[in-house]
């Protein structure tokens, strides 16, 4: 894409040259600020003032939204007498003042409605003082060079604050009012494009997984063999099953435990022997430590939350979080990699509700059904069920991929837009 002519120096080392005519704007002088209702999640209600917290801006609703097409629990219209200076105006900012991760410092969300809507707790609100482009706005503060200056001036370990002091000495950059409107329309097109790209291959990561799940519970259940003589297998969500197979209490084919308290103190980086956790994601390494609970093969489960039920086969000398269940094999005809994937799919008839989703504890473990093919058998569908997971995988792997590269190239259009690092033309129809 083509350049501008003429640059300067913004005077800023991070930011470097910017066209000539652009001029640059301490934050302080720009905004205006207010802080979100002082309230707390007991406070909001399903009626009255929609409100926008911080939660919904760090995982539902960052960059823009609108009460027309976000939900948002409310609070009181008595907070339109008391705290007046948290209700927002079409075009205001809210930032999230905490983040648990450096890359979220600076997440925002601004209010593209006329409806009346509070910022709530945990916000700060930052109003336009000047007539500008909001949606141009929008983009400078959502591009890298901005981002970066937040993120070289939080402090924090575990949380980091994200105070108006800051906010207040970051810089923003303008260029001349007609040309904030065609960089603002042209980022709204491509990085439409772009949202449409990235929403078409998560939904064939979904049909990906959903065609996984298919695949093994069909295996588990009716085997390889679809002329296989069936018999009903007693079971209602199992149904019928090939002839010569059993079905089993997970009882009477494992000993059935729990991991333990490991406390974070105790947690390396590295060592000799990994902690596994269900609360990490895709139930990851927790960490190390230098002694091991257990040395073999072993199936753990997800016992409450989220992911209850989720099954996992674990091999070598390793540990347990008590978020683990665990079963240990007492009959040597079993394929483990068999039953991983038939308790995988069983389990989740048999998971009972929580308040925080859902859990399937020892007692619930020991009734689960499972089919009982004969051992080689067993092997045989459980290198079938390999093999073919391991192609679907590789295809979610490359739509996860893509859409890396996808919000990379999206990071990296609308930096360049916004910094004149690329000059945007008038006329749009060529970048269509």
């Amino acid at each position: 894409m083509p350049k501008y002519h003429v640059y300067k120096d913004s005077g800023v080392e991070w930011l470097g040259e910017i066209p000539e005519g652009w001029e640059k704007v301490r934050f302080r002088n720009f905004f205006k600020f207010s802080k979100g209702l002082n309230i707390t999640k007991e406070n909001l209600q399903e009626k009255g003032i929609p409100c926008v917290n911080y939660g919904e801006i760090h995982s539902k609703y960052g960059f823009e939204f609108s009460p027309e097409k976000h939900p948002l629990k409310c609070v009181s219209e008595d907070y339109l007498k008391v705290s007046p200076k948290a209700l927002l105006q079409r075009g205001d900012f809210v930032f999230a003042d905490t983040s648990e991760d450096i890359n979220g410092s600076g997440n925002f969300t601004q209010l593209i409605g006329d409806h009346d809507v509070f910022a709530g707790y945990h916000t700060i609100i930052a109003r336009p003082r000047k007539s500008n482009n909001h949606r141009f706005l929008a983009y400078v503060l959502e591009s890298i060079s901005y981002r970066n200056q937040i993120r070289q001036k939080v402090k924090g370990v575990k949380v980091y604050s994200i105070t108006k002091s800051i906010l207040k000495n970051t810089f923003v950059w303008l260029p001349p009012r007609p040309e904030q409107k065609t960089i603002a329309d042209f980022l709204d097109r491509k990085t439409g494009q772009i949202d449409a790209a990235v929403a078409i291959k998560k939904k064939q990561i979904k049909l990906l997984k959903e065609r996984k799940q298919i695949l093994i519970q069909h295996a588990v259940t009716q085997g390889l063999n679809p002329d296989a003589a069936k018999r009903d297998s007693g079971v209602e969500w199992i149904g019928e099953i090939p002839e010569g197979w059993k079905v089993k209490r997970i009882k009477f084919l494992f000993s059935i435990g729990r991991g333990r308290v490991i406390s974070q103190q105790k947690l390396d980086d590295s060592g000799s022997y990994p902690v596994y956790s269900s609360q990490t994601k895709d139930n990851g390494v927790l960490g190390y430590i230098n002694t091991y609970d257990f040395d073999c093969q072993q199936i753990t489960w997800t016992t409450d939350g989220a992911n209850a039920g989720t099954v996992f086969l674990r091999e070598g000398k390793h540990n347990c979080t008590n978020v683990c269940g665990t079963l240990q094999p007492t009959n040597n005809r079993l394929s483990l990699k068999f039953i991983t994937n038939a308790l995988g799919v069983a389990a989740q008839f048999y998971k009972r509700p929580d308040t925080n989703g859902a859990k399937i504890m020892n007692g619930e473990m020991s009734e689960v059904f499972v089919t009982f093919p004969p051992f080689p058998e067993q092997k045989e569908i459980a290198e079938y069920i390999e093999k073919e997971s391991a192609k679907i995988d590789q295809a979610i792997h490359l739509n996860q991929q893509q859409i890396e590269k996808l919000n990379e190239y999206k990071t990296t259009l609308i930096n360049s837009a916004v910094t004149g690092k690329i000059k945007i033309p008038g006329k749009l129809e060529a970048f269509s």
